[in-house]
């Protein structure tokens, strides 16, 4: 039996860029290699907006901006670019050097777990996020059953893990000044 490599193209960040901003689909960038992201599902969606609505009037009058999905976001250490789920943002927003589209200064982000991503979010994105100097918390939220993992940072290569998975839980945030009901969170999503 002859087996036979692939190759596999490696692109550089400004080649991303470009081809990104020519793109109708959105792709992240990881290790030189173009990935494109895939449609979400209903709940996975539907999480995603409850999310951003209950940051929304929550953090309304403060000093944050809340993004979903389609802001990217660099990862400067790794040089990769990302579209997280939920991003919060401390404004003055910092954009990367020569963009007016890449933000660098997220505080929390939050990420709807797929079962094709869950590994991939857990490891090396949430090592990629911990990089940045900004960030403080890291959401990671199942879309098929009640379950939320909070990651949040006490000091220098410290976090703090905390487990919630009862409907009646209410979850308070450490980098910022909001508390979540999981009630709410999960309102009308049908669980598998």
């Amino acid at each position: 039996m002859i087996v036979t490599q692939v190759e596999t193209k490696t692109y550089t960040a400004e080649e991303y860029l470009e081809a990104e901003i020519n793109s109708q689909d959105r792709h992240e960038f990881i290790n030189g290699e173009i990935v494109l992201m895939t449609g979400g599902t209903p709940n996975h969606n539907e999480i995603t907006s409850i999310l951003n609505a209950i940051l929304r009037v929550s953090l309304k009058s403060k000093p944050y901006s809340i993004f979903a999905s389609d802001q990217r976001l660099w990862v400067p250490q790794f040089n990769n670019y990302t579209y997280p789920d939920v991003m919060v943002v401390a404004r003055p927003i910092e954009l990367q050097s020569g963009r007016k589209d890449t933000i660098t200064n997220p505080v929390l982000i939050a990420e709807v777990l797929s079962k094709s991503t869950k590994a991939y979010d857990r490891d090396e994105k949430f090592a990629g996020y911990r990089s940045i100097p900004s960030f403080q918390e890291y959401l990671l939220i199942d879309q098929y059953r009640v379950q939320v993992e909070q990651y949040s940072k006490t000091e220098a290569n410290k976090w703090i893990f905390s487990e919630y998975s009862s409907i009646d839980d209410r979850l308070t945030l450490t980098s910022i000044p909001v508390e979540i009901s999981l009630a709410d969170l999960y309102e009308n999503i049908e669980l598998n």
